[in-house]
């Protein structure tokens, strides 16, 4: 058994960065394959131990089997979907529609990450000059579950086109609580090669040396270890 103060082998810190690397938003490879009880409770416990400003813990995770649960919400994609194709025109439209853009009947299991904006009462440590700390804590719970189902080989895609308001009805949500990611989950028969949207010419991933700055926004890297380093990794 390691402990906290143990160094990560070479093979456990390759693990890592395979699964940063490998992570993709899935949509459309789903199996049929049931993900046990003993896995969803390692994927929940990984989301639970996401670090939180003012260990403030904001995150419920509402686990979504029903069929008829999630064909209310599928509805609502649906809806939201057509909303979001009209902001484009001609050819982009065109490829907007043909995107597969959830996988919430397909996938055996959905999963809403919830944040409780009261947790922790009106003043958490570390909260008081960026209310949203809550929000951006409960995005970590997101990524640590993304990671460790990349691990396990479950696919996970995020849907995002979806009115935040009629998802908590549909979830019987109370007031206070705001469903921040609606997740499909399940094993798949492939994990793509290239991020979707990349593969199929809508968007592609931006050069890291472009985004890096030098101690001001603006100022590009000098010519040093570390522009050198990040040249060598593109």
């Amino acid at each position: 058994m390691t402990t906290s103060n143990t160094p990560f082998s070479d093979a456990e810190r390759r693990g890592l960065y395979r699964a940063i690397h490998e992570r993709r938003d899935v949509r459309s490879q789903f199996l049929p394959d049931p993900i046990s009880s003993a896995v969803l409770a390692r994927l929940l416990q990984a989301a639970h131990h996401a670090p939180s400003v003012g260990f403030m813990q904001p995150w419920d995770f509402v686990v979504i089997e029903s069929r008829e649960v999630r064909a209310s919400v599928l509805a609502l994609f649906e809806e939201e979907n057509q909303k979001a194709a009209e902001r484009f025109e001609g050819e982009r439209q065109e490829r907007y529609r043909s995107l597969k853009l959830q996988g919430i009947l397909e996938s055996p299991l959905n999963l809403c990450i919830t944040c409780d904006r009261s947790r922790g009462g009106p003043h958490v440590l570390g909260r008081n000059s960026i209310l949203e700390t809550d929000l951006f804590s409960t995005c970590l719970a997101v990524q640590n579950l993304w990671l460790a189902a990349r691990a396990e080989g479950i696919g996970m895609g995020w849907v995002s086109i979806i009115d935040q308001a009629q998802l908590s009805a549909a979830l019987n949500l109370p007031e206070h609580i705001y469903p921040l990611a609606y997740l499909c989950l399940g094993y798949v028969s492939e994990f793509l090669d290239q991020p979707e949207l990349e593969a199929k010419g809508w968007r592609s991933r931006l050069p890291l040396d472009e985004l890096v700055h030098q101690d001001t926004w603006g100022q590009a890297l000098d010519n040093g270890p570390l522009k050198a380093a990040i040249s060598d990794r593109e």
